[in-house]
């Protein structure tokens, strides 16, 4: 067979760091990628068997191959970035996001005026930021005003125009919030003391702001200045009790980036907080669909780029859950223990709390979405070939082997179907035998399925553990279905998951939905079962009783039983009463049978 022009561009791929890019028949970019070997990375594509979809329909799709070398694998990632977010490829995780975040300016003029901006203009003036929400640059502004007395007025505060007395002071100086530069009441040296100790406050810095306000306490205190004295003590309280609320980790740990994911089937959440002096001064959270089964591991790399680009960060270390390839430049930590691991595991509260609200969002507008989600979760956690959209569980009742029941619940796309409740009276089984009774229940319910052309469930959940499983199995042997129906049985000692011919259980996750699925399951099937089978025990010891009666059949007593709801309201009833019932002979058989004194 004759070798493509594509069979030929993998063959001449570099094995270097770089990226590369798919393209279709249209000449149209459907997919970056980056890669330490690109050869190897790309070869991969077309050699691979690909359990997902998505990927196979990919791989048909790419038409021709360009490539980009670079010189690190830091250089890859902003690359591969930076094309995602301008072509925006049909197969790429979409990291856009037009939200335009908060910024701190202080601005590039003789006295600089400080105050919050969502434009970053290149004039020379110094931005801090971005920052997640406006809140945050509010407590900061409002803080920082608290502090220090700055200008608000957007006059040009030349030396020239001052001395010239081209500006009067406004009502901000007379209430004790400027000190009036414009009339050349505070000099450029103040004013940028002032700046200089802002600067460190909003880098999470409060060390030199206190020590500062310390001396100058002391100092009005010696100098008998009580009353300024107390302002500074005032501003000291506001100052230590923001630093309180900020510090959450050992002062040490400073000028390091932290980043931890959670995903599920379709989705990724990534949190990053950032560290400054043993403060957060930011958290974010990103979300990103994934598109084509991508590892935990390859959504971080994506994440961990875009977002240090995206908050401009310049810190030179990282702290992450596990090893990732950012290149050289970035130290990457991943820590085992202590006040480190610590931030970690906190990042990584904020990324599961971020995703159950995202989750509860979602049930309330678009239910759709959260069940396709559960669904795939389900089919996933279970190792199963589809989506177990409808999902049926069986469950014994007997007690002391008396009326043993049985109950079939019926759950569709997760949640209970009522109207597909079945209840069954076990009709070939003497005693009380759990396996032979469930043999007979699964081969009853789908002989019947089979029989009237209904639809088969895409899981069968045997409430019970090896035994119980194996009989179910010789049922669907019997009928044929056996691997044409996937099922498992739950044991309840250690919600052990049970497979055919396979000695060795499945543990889920505690909290993993899947297990929370299965076990409303086989709750609702003991539920439902108890149900009939106490239902039954009452019939049965009500009803015993009138039997003895002689000359009384079933259809008396069910006569009598309705008028009457009990026997002891039967056995107390007066003769006309019973006769406007039953008739006259056999009100007087009851009657007599009860009033044999």
């Amino acid at each position: 067979m004759p070798e493509t022009s594509l069979d030929i561009q993998i063959k001449t791929l570099p094995n270097q760091p770089g990226v590369y890019q798919y393209f279709d028949m249209d000449d149209k970019l459907i997919y970056v990628g980056k890669a330490k070997n690109i050869k190897k990375r790309v070869s991969s594509y077309f050699t691979k068997q690909h359990d997902y979809g998505k990927t196979r329909v990919l791989v048909k799709k790419i038409a021709s191959i360009k490539h980009i070398v670079v010189e690190t694998e830091n250089d890859a990632l902003l690359l591969e970035n930076n094309l995602i977010k301008k072509y925006q490829p049909k197969y790429n995780v979409m990291l856009k996001d037009d939200k335009s975040y908060p910024w701190i300016c202080i601005k590039n003029e003789r006295f600089p005026r400080i105050f919050p901006t969502r434009r970053v203009i290149k004039d020379g003036s110094e931005y801090f930021g971005p920052y997640t929400s406006m809140k945050t640059v509010k407590t900061l502004l409002g803080l920082i005003k608290g502090l220090y007395q700055l200008r608000t007025c957007n006059y040009d505060l030349a030396e020239e125009k001052i001395q010239a007395g081209k500006y009067k002071v406004c009502l901000e100086y007379h209430l004790g919030n400027c000190k009036g530069p414009c009339e050349g009441l505070e000099t450029e040296e103040e004013y940028h003391a002032n700046i200089t100790a802002i600067r460190e406050i909003l880098k999470g810095n409060f060390k030199d702001s206190l020590q500062q306000f310390r001396k100058q306490m002391k100092q009005y205190a010696e100098d008998m200045q009580f009353e300024d004295a107390q302002k500074i003590k005032e501003k000291l309280v506001i100052l230590e009790n923001y630093q309180a609320k900020s510090t959450i980790v050992n002062p040490k740990i400073s000028n390091v980036d932290v980043f931890s994911i959670v995903s599920d089937e379709t989705y990724a959440y990534i949190n990053f907080l950032q560290l400054s002096y043993g403060s957060i001064i930011r958290s974010h959270t990103l979300e990103i669909k994934k598109k084509l089964q991508e590892t935990d591991k390859e959504l971080l790399e994506i994440a961990i780029t875009e977002i240090r680009q995206r908050f401009n960060s310049k810190s030179k270390e990282i702290y992450v859950p596990f090893k990732v390839n950012l290149g050289e430049e970035v130290k990457v930590t991943i820590p085992k223990l202590g006040d480190k691991k610590s931030i970690v595991d906190l990042s990584k509260r904020n990324a599961m709390y971020y995703r159950m609200d995202k989750l509860k969002q979602i049930k309330i507008v678009d239910p759709d979405r959260h069940t396709n989600r559960i669904m795939a979760q389900m089919k996933a956690d279970l190792r199963l070939s589809e989506e177990p959209r409808h999902i049926e569980c069986f469950d014994n009742s007997n007690i002391q082997g008396t009326n043993p029941v049985a109950a079939c619940v019926v759950f569709k796309n997760g949640k209970p179907s009522k109207k597909d409740y079945r209840h069954f009276n076990i009709k070939t089984v003497e005693g009380p035998d759990d396996f032979a009774s469930m043999e007979e229940v699964v081969f009853r319910r789908y002989k019947r399925l089979l029989d009237e052309d209904q639809p088969l469930p895409q899981l069968i959940i045997i409430d019970g553990g090896k035994g119980q499983l194996s009989s179910a199995l010789k049922s669907l042997e019997a009928l044929d279905l056996r691997g044409k129906i996937a099922i498992i049985g739950i044991a309840k000692r250690l919600e052990e998951l049970f497979y055919p011919d396979d000695p060795i259980p499945l543990y889920l996750d505690k909290k993993s939905e899947t297990l929370k699925i299965i076990q409303q399951l086989r709750n609702e099937a003991h539920r439902f079962g108890i149900e009939h089978h106490r239902n039954r025990r009452s019939k049965s010891a009500l009803t015993t009783e009138l039997e003895n009666i002689p000359g009384v059949g079933e259809q008396t007593i069910i006569d009598l039983m309705k008028r009457f709801k009990t026997v002891k309201r039967i056995a107390n009833a007066k003769l006309d009463e019973l006769e406007a019932v039953v008739g006259v002979s056999r009100a007087n058989k009851v009657y007599n049978y009860y009033h044999k004194e």
